[in-house]
């Protein structure tokens, strides 16, 4: 890179440096505050010195980091990922709507148009989709590049502070005072009264440099900290070992593998209770509150559950070995956790059909005779059921959750609640077969001509509970940006950079400061430093200037 000799001190500068780095003069006498060319101030942003972004721009590599330092293009990332995620709030993620429903149709069914646009764009799964984790990834690139854009730069600067300035350096601070005669006595004691306050003096040569609060102008960079951890917590949530969000049903009296835990954890459901107001005689207070809610309160949703841990799991194809490994129960708030695993109560179905009993009889019995009978397991029904008098009745088709459809009959689910059956009923010794169609509080003849007929004899139900599997590794990870984040915040917020020089003017003194925010605070400083002096306050040049008016504009 090219090299900027100061005419003053002889100290090479990189190329794009506004002061020089020695002793603070302007390299260019052009430069002003914000561009404005009635400025007479100079530009203290980043202490002058030279960013990567401003002088390199030849190389691919140098404009992709240059797009990513500029503060307007992470405003717009940061804007177009929060409108994304607005939007994600219009209708509920998929991982929200019950999970023994299909997601295309309950967006279409329960928020119409609106909501099948929504599901084919992909706004179902909005927060893990992968446009939107590439959003996340392009905001934090941006956040470090222009992190270290800046902080590099300013860093060099800081860590060159000297108190022997230019002069020019001096009486363009926006805080500058002259005094013609000051006695040793007075600087001496402005000297004393600085260290009193807690300014950190350096001398050099008669020049003092009075600074404190330095650490405050780090304030932003350790909130980029925290945002970038923030959001590395966000991008791990999408590694499966880091974050599990799973669901689980498990009716009472199974046990079955608990999802995300890779064959490791088995749970049984031994009950599941329900528990309503009104239930007990100390609900009896709550009889009008009951009356006007107009139905049914439920006081607690619990499971009872027992975690088993295989103790084999790398047996593929073999029953697993079931050590049992914690008991307790799981309420809504209360998860029974384990091995970093929590499972919490999230939903239940009460009376769902365990098992079906039909018998068979013939049409023309009055008496309805049972000629034999069967039971089907709903959660693993048989294909072909033989009764005692040698009929083979084989199931068809099975419809767990029985709706008709434009006249067709259909499932809504896989689950069995309202389960009906198309049987094939073989006589003894009979390749023909009759087609009966049961189901519950339904029994129809499709020919009209049927032999024999099958009807529900009885039926037994159990209740089945919906877990929420979780693991979250990245907790942690988001909790600690989150404080870094806050660390930053209250560091650049309730702290300040101040600086004052005091420069030796032949028999007098001149007086600059500056400070990267709240100037009356070190206004006050000043008048405390040279409170019982000769020493003249300093004049704020920066209010002069805006109340200048050329004289041509007044007359």
């Amino acid at each position: 890179m090219k090299k900027i000799v100061c005419d003053s001190c002889g100290h090479q500068n990189p190329e794009g440096t506004v002061l020089c780095q020695q002793c603070g003069k302007p390299i260019d006498q052009n430069q002003y505050i914000d561009g404005n060319e009635n400025s007479k101030l100079i530009n203290m942003r980043y202490e002058g010195s030279a960013r990567r972004s401003k002088t390199h721009n030849k190389s691919i590599v140098d404009k992709t980091w240059n797009f990513f330092s500029s503060v307007k293009i992470g405003i717009w990332l940061i804007s177009i990922t929060i409108i994304a995620s607005a939007v994600g709030t219009i209708f509920p993620q998929e991982m929200y709507i019950p999970p023994n429903v299909s997601a295309s149709e309950h967006y279409r069914d329960q928020y119409g148009i609106l909501g099948q646009i929504y599901y084919q764009l992909g706004f179902h799964n909005l927060y893990s989709s992968w446009w939107y984790m590439i959003l996340i990834a392009l905001i934090g690139i941006s956040i470090t590049i222009a992190s270290i854009d800046r902080v590099v730069p300013l860093y060099k600067a800081l860590n060159m502070q000297k108190p022997k300035r230019h002069e020019s350096f001096l009486k363009r601070q926006r805080l500058f005072s002259s005094t013609e005669q000051v006695s040793e006595d007075d600087k001496q004691k402005a000297i004393t009264t600085l260290k009193s306050i807690r300014y950190k003096v350096t001398e050099e040569d008669g020049h003092v440099l009075a600074e404190k609060g330095r650490f405050s102008r780090w304030g932003p960079y350790i909130n980029h900290i925290g945002l970038i951890i923030f959001l590395l917590g966000c991008l791990f949530r999408f590694i499966p070992f880091m974050y599990i969000d799973e669901y689980v049903w498990v009716r009472e009296g199974e046990t079955v593998l608990i999802p995300g835990t890779e064959g490791l954890y088995y749970i049984e459901n031994k009950d599941f209770i329900l528990e309503t107001y009104g239930d007990s005689p100390e609900d009896e207070r709550f009889k009008e509150a009951l009356q006007k809610q107009g139905g049914m309160v439920a006081k607690n949703y619990q499971t009872d559950a027992v975690i088993y841990k295989n103790t084999n799991p790398s047996a593929l194809g073999l029953d697993p070995e079931l050590e049992k490994f914690k008991e307790d129960s799981i309420r809504v708030n209360h998860p029974i956790k384990f091995d970093d695993f929590a499972l919490y109560q999230s939903s239940y179905q009460q009376n769902e059909f365990e098992s079906m009993s039909f018998k068979l009889h013939r049409t023309d019995d009055p008496e309805e005779e049972s000629l034999g009978s069967f039971s089907v397991n709903l959660a693993n029904p048989e294909n072909e059921y033989i009764l005692d008098n040698g009929t083979r009745v084989v199931i068809d088709q099975y419809f767990p959750d029985y709706y008709l459809d434009d006249g067709e009959p259909r499932s809504k689910s896989k689950y069995p609640r309202n389960p009906a059956y198309v049987f094939l009923v073989y006589p003894p010794g009979q390749d023909d077969y009759e087609i009966s169609f049961a189901g519950i509080g339904r029994n129809v003849d499709p020919t009209g001509n049927n032999e024999f007929k099958l009807g529900l004899q009885d039926f037994e139900v159990r209740d089945v509970t919906g877990l929420s599997v979780r693991r979250d590794y990245t907790l942690p990870i988001i909790s600690l940006g989150g404080l870094i984040f806050m660390i930053g915040v209250v560091q650049g917020m309730y702290w300040q950079h101040r600086r004052i020089w005091l420069h030796p003017k032949n028999n007098g003194l001149w007086i600059a400061a500056h400070t990267n925010k709240n100037w009356f605070g070190i206004k006050r400083d000043i008048e405390k430093v040279i409170n019982d002096t000769n020493i003249k306050m300093v004049m704020d040049q920066e209010e002069d200037q805006n109340n200048y008016q050329p004289e041509e504009q007044t007359k």
